[in-house]
């Protein structure tokens, strides 16, 4: 039994189709208890400035989000008892909004990207002593996926070999926390970002539009390890959001866009890797749904042979955030 509502921050690792000769898995955040990867951060973020004194009872919590951190800080907010305002974009889903709503939180909208929500949320720290804890440049952000993210894909592994870990990039927090953790590890691993065509900085583009909700914020974020990277994917938003489809129809995944960018980038890795081995296309099996739930005794499935190159990405949510975007239709 948990002894409350944070206790349950974790997800379960999961295989998905693969190219051949090689395997996916991905975590699937959306099980985390705020519904995604940035509950760990946010709970992380929050200990750290009560543990420091920067956070007490009475504060108003104030934050700048694209949607999540801010959805996970008002979960936190709401089970510890502050009082939150969400800083958005007014771009943003507006699932995202009725989230926040229902945990309690004040939203406030903005014109414009994620820098303009952040200078707002600067004006209302500055103007009202709101507390914000500012996750691009918070180190317990990575910090919260150093010793959840990366030591429960360890864990989750077993004696296997993570070959690559493929994760887009918002705040920086998740890829440079679990990469310094996988890498630790598994030293030989590759640690390669993705981010979005309109907003590909870190592969030399130019600051776009703010469309794709969740990764590719237009700045490089003080969180992120560049050093950490071995590679960078840029990925297309219609081509995320096909794959958004293809995994609900195809494998009965839920997922947002960012997870749908992941995993194609994912795909690219995974495809190199096994050609570089010679893997035999037939030789990695692929995800196996016959769980047998009413059998006596659990499923018996087919071992994954070590030398197929093991690529770890991240889901980071649920579909059902971006209904209204008509990404399903």
């Amino acid at each position: 039994m948990k002894r409350g509502i944070l206790g349950t921050v974790g997800s379960p690792l999961v295989q998905v189709e693969s190219p051949p000769g090689s395997v996916i898995t991905a975590k699937i955040e959306s099980k985390n208890p705020g519904g995604s990867a940035k509950d760990r951060p946010a709970l992380a973020m929050v200990e750290a400035a009560e543990k420091e004194g920067e956070l007490q009872p009475g504060d108003r919590i104030v934050e700048p989000t694209s949607g999540n951190t801010g959805i996970g800080l008002s979960m936190v907010a709401a089970a510890k008892g502050y009082d939150i305002t969400v800083v958005m974009p007014a771009s943003k889903s507006p699932e995202r909004r009725a989230i926040m709503n229902a945990y309690g939180a004040d939203l406030e909208l903005v014109e414009g990207t994620i820098s303009e929500a952040k200078d707002r949320a600067d004006e209302l720290e500055a103007e009202e002593g709101m507390v914000q804890v500012r996750q691009f440049e918070n180190p317990a952000n990575p910090e919260a996926h150093y010793r959840t993210t990366g030591a429960e894909i360890i864990e989750q592994v077993g004696d296997r070999t993570v070959d690559a870990l493929v994760a887009g990039i918002g705040t920086g927090g998740t890829i440079t926390g679990t990469g310094r953790r996988l890498k630790e590890a598994f030293p030989g691993m590759e640690v390669v970002g993705v981010e979005p065509a309109g907003n590909a900085v870190l592969t030399g583009g130019e600051t776009g539009d703010d469309d794709f909700q969740g990764m590719g914020p237009g700045f490089v974020p003080p969180n992120l390890d560049e050093e950490l990277l071995d590679d960078v994917e840029v990925v297309d938003l219609d081509s995320a959001e096909a794959e958004c489809r293809r995994l609900a129809e195809e494998e009965g995944i839920l997922v947002g866009q960012s997870s749908g960018g992941s995993l194609l980038a994912a795909k690219r890795v995974a495809e190199r890797l096994a050609e570089e081995r010679g893997i035999d296309p037939e030789r990695c099996p692929g995800p196996d749904n016959d769980v047998g739930i009413l059998n006596d005794e659990p499923a018996d499935y087919d071992e994954i042979p070590e030398e197929c190159p093991l690529v770890v990405t991240v889901f980071w949510d649920s579909g059902e955030r971006y209904m209204s975007t008509g990404m399903f239709d």
